[in-house]
């Protein structure tokens, strides 16, 4: 009988065989979540964040929702992981990640990867909108940094001034000073 061998745990680097793995031992996990949830009768909430930031998530049965199982933590652990204003629930997270998933995707070239031309010119407009924004934002701050400069160097200006007409002042008090003595 022929057993599996020990696999050294490394990062994989073909790609395609990271992204085949990955699958497998997510599905692997979620099958032991959903395995101790129903035999141990456990409430547990599992994320997972694949390399793209995409999000896998799951929680157990008995749980209505996932704002419940965070409730609990944060009451157990006396620590506050839900900020108002934030996130209020799964789907939206996955909303979002789809869409930056989606605007990833015409970011980023692999190199394994064979691409037509009109999808490199899609990537191509937008890494120069991107680049584009980039820009502005760098000229914004500049121009923000030498507005700054410019006010600074008024203030040392009239600080010098004043400076001057007080040691100015300062002299001639001294001189009438000694004078009408």
């Amino acid at each position: 009988m022929m057993g599996r061998g020990r696999m050294e745990i490394k990062r994989i680097e073909n790609p395609t065989q990271r992204q085949s793995t990955f699958y497998k031992r997510r599905d692997g996990l979620f099958k032991k979540a959903r395995e101790l949830a129903v035999l141990c009768d456990a409430d547990l909430l599992l994320l997972l964040f694949s390399s793209s930031g995409k999000l896998y998530h799951y929680h157990s049965p008995s749980v209505p929702n996932v704002q419940e199982l965070l409730r609990r933590y944060e009451a157990v652990t006396r620590t506050r992981i839900s900020k108002g204003g934030g996130w209020e629930n799964v789907e939206e997270v996955e909303r979002m990640c789809g869409i930056l998933e989606r605007e990833l995707r015409f970011l980023k070239i692999d190199e394994g990867e064979e691409y037509t031309l009109p999808l490199l010119h899609v990537v191509e407009q937008n890494l120069e909108v991107a680049i584009k924004k980039v820009r502005m934002e760098k000229d914004r701050k500049i121009h923000d940094e030498l507005e700054t400069l410019h006010k600074m160097v008024c203030l040392f200006v009239f600080t010098s001034k004043l400076f001057d007409r007080t040691n100015f002042l300062h002299q001639n008090y001294f001189f009438f000073k000694i004078k009408c003595i």
